[in-house]
């Protein structure tokens, strides 16, 4: 299968979860902070509602991110759309809204920023998730250059390639197995991401041979995000954007 080629250059840091510790997570308050402290990427979890519409949400429970309680998947959008995603943050974020995935794709390209779309499948919902985001991401995004897509679900990934053969995909481990280059070339990934504790040398070099990005998450150190990138890391997930950022 031939690999998907990414439309952009990856940064050496992207906003993990919209703005890191800036904003409340997976919110346009996110992607507006990371654009004005001149990130050039950012990174987001989709999830699906009760009525099947991706919404930019990590859990699946709604109790940790917003006043809603209860699953995500069982959750209509029209509740979706009155939750307050803000306010657990600080007062200043009150009334800051889940965004859907729609928005967030349209505040992207508003205000420049490249994207890595995780996603976030509730259990049971691996293949429908891995479709309905592909599917979005490529109308979405139409005309413009495809976020990189990426999963720890791999029956997800195969539904997003099997619905966009042409989107760059992200192969996403905590800690990468020994057989990880199979995985990526049956899904023909772009790139590689791993956490940051679990990198090993023998992978940055087996990815560097094999021509497959290697991208580390959370790396909220600036010291340890350079160390990173000298071993030959091409890019960070970070929290703390405010001083681990781009040159």
């Amino acid at each position: 299968m031939i690999r998907p080629r990414l439309g952009w250059s990856l940064p050496r840091v992207f906003a993990h979860r919209c703005g890191g510790a800036l904003a409340p997570e997976n919110t346009l308050a996110g992607l507006r902070i990371a654009a004005r402290l001149g990130l050039r990427a950012v990174e987001f979890d989709v999830m699906l509602s009760a009525d099947a519409s991706p919404w930019l949400l990590h859990d699946e429970s709604l109790q940790r991110t917003t006043n809603g309680s209860g699953r995500v998947c069982a959750t209509r959008d029209a509740q979706l759309r009155v939750l307050d995603a803000g306010a657990h943050q600080h007062p200043a974020f009150a009334g800051e809204a889940i965004p859907t995935l729609a928005a967030a794709a349209h505040a992207c390209r508003q205000l420049g920023l490249s994207a890595n779309v995780e996603i976030k499948p509730a259990a049971g919902f691996e293949a429908l998730t891995g479709e309905v985001v592909a599917c979005q991401v490529r109308t979405l995004w139409a005309g413009a250059a495809l976020p990189l897509v990426s999963s720890f679900s791999e029956t997800a990934l195969a539904a997003a390639r099997a619905a966009g053969p042409e989107l760059p995909l992200g192969l996403l481990y905590e800690r990468p197995p020994a057989d990880w280059l199979a995985g990526a070339r049956e899904f023909a990934a772009q790139t590689l991401h791993c956490a940051a504790e679990f990198l090993e040398d023998d992978l940055l070099c087996e990815a560097r041979a094999a021509g497959i990005p290697v991208l580390c998450y959370t790396v909220n150190d600036p010291l340890v995000a350079a160390a990173l990138l000298r071993r030959g890391v091409t890019a960070v997930f970070s929290d703390r954007i405010d001083c681990v950022g781009e040159d």
